[in-house]
């Protein structure tokens, strides 16, 4: 099957608006602490999902992830472990910079790095700049990171507008923030090496039988594994600080006797819920990296985008932007429209390397 950009622009629009839609089920959670529905949810997200999907869409899965090398397992794993402090640290980093700085700072550098990490890795980069094709995707990169900047702008005016001392204002931290952003992005931005590292995998999946728009399921399988891991040590040390793990069965933590019966179905439901729909956006980011043909690269790009993008629409289905100025609302269309077309671009700029155009 020849590789088409834009059907792989649309699924890297899917899974933006999976991943920026998980949370929505997670406040619907009653009664649970942070730390058990996240981490119920999470074993959704990082296990069951994508095992039962890459076992039901892809050929002889066991035989594949058992001759993959114990170099390929390190790597995917690794870098998964490493991408799981990256989510970790991220809501220190709104803490400590606000929502706009913070968002700026660890979403362009995770952009940015996931991004180019690669192609700067390999040599490609030299292809890059010498190339129309490649130049007219360096430039969707860019437009991505005003997209950023600009709902960022729109996130800080916000901040002003609708509270008088927010929370994270009133622990703004420069030099704290900075240094906490620049080690969220980084790590953040590891999810994309974990996956490159699974191409080994890819190619053998593809061997196997399974067709090209699942042959990237088995390395989720591998570098999910990873993030679990980190997730999991952290949320275990909560639950075990806050003796919340009998929230699981129903019986309120201490202190919490009075707020009511815990509603066992309804919350593992939404866990599942919003679990699932969190595994979904690589779900369908590794259909579209497949069909981004010679600069797969530049999928992490149209996955941050989409996901600023569709959280965005989001924070204004939930009237998270009511109360705001006309100002601040135009900052937003601007920044959503910047999105838009930077994923275009983009998609114009793997077209044009599909064709063969290098002048």
């Amino acid at each position: 099957m020849t590789p088409n950009p834009l059907i792989g622009v649309f699924f890297h629009w899917l899974g933006g608006l999976a991943s920026a839609s998980f949370y929505v089920p997670y406040k619907k959670i009653k009664l649970w602490s942070w730390e058990i529905f996240w981490l119920t949810g999470g074993i959704f997200s990082w296990l069951i999902a994508p095992w039962i999907f890459a076992y039901f869409q892809t050929s002889d899965l066991f035989g594949v992830l058992g001759g993959a090398s114990g170099s390929v397992w390190f790597w995917c794993v690794f870098w998964g472990l490493l991408w799981g402090l990256g989510g970790l640290t991220f809501g220190l980093t709104m803490r400590y910079l606000g929502l706009s700085l913070g968002m700026a700072v660890a979403l362009g550098l995770t952009t940015v790095i996931g991004t180019l990490g690669e192609p700067i890795f390999t040599g490609k980069i030299v292809q890059l700049v010498q190339t129309l094709s490649g130049q007219v995707t360096l430039v969707g990169v860019l437009v991505v990171l005003v997209g950023i900047v600009l709902v960022a702008k729109a996130g800080h005016a916000k901040e002003e507008e609708v509270t008088e001392v927010s929370e994270s204002l009133s622990e703004f931290n420069l030099t704290k923030g900075i240094l906490v952003a620049i080690f969220c992005g980084v790590m953040s931005s590891c999810f994309a090496f974990g996956l490159a590292a699974g191409a080994p995998v890819r190619e053998a999946s593809a061997a196997a039988g399974t067709g090209p728009l699942w042959v990237g399921l088995p390395v989720l399988c591998m570098v999910l594994l990873g993030g679990l891991t980190t997730n999991l040590i952290w949320s275990g040390y909560l639950i075990l600080k806050n003796k919340s793990a009998s929230e699981w069965v129903g019986k309120p933590k201490p202190g919490n006797e009075s707020k009511g019966k815990i509603p066992l179905l309804l919350n593992y439901g939404l866990a599942a819920l919003g679990g699932t729909l969190w595994y979904f956006q690589f779900f369908f980011y590794t259909m579209g990296e497949s069909q981004m043909g010679e600069y797969g690269f530049s999928s992490w790009t149209l996955h941050m985008a989409s996901i600023i993008l569709f959280s965005t629409l989001w924070g204004f289905a939930l009237k998270e932007w009511a109360g705001t100025s006309v100002k601040t609302r135009a900052y937003v269309w601007g920044g959503i429209a910047t999105l838009v077309g930077s994923t275009v671009i983009i998609g114009i700029g793997n077209m044009l390397a599909a064709s063969g155009a290098a002048h």
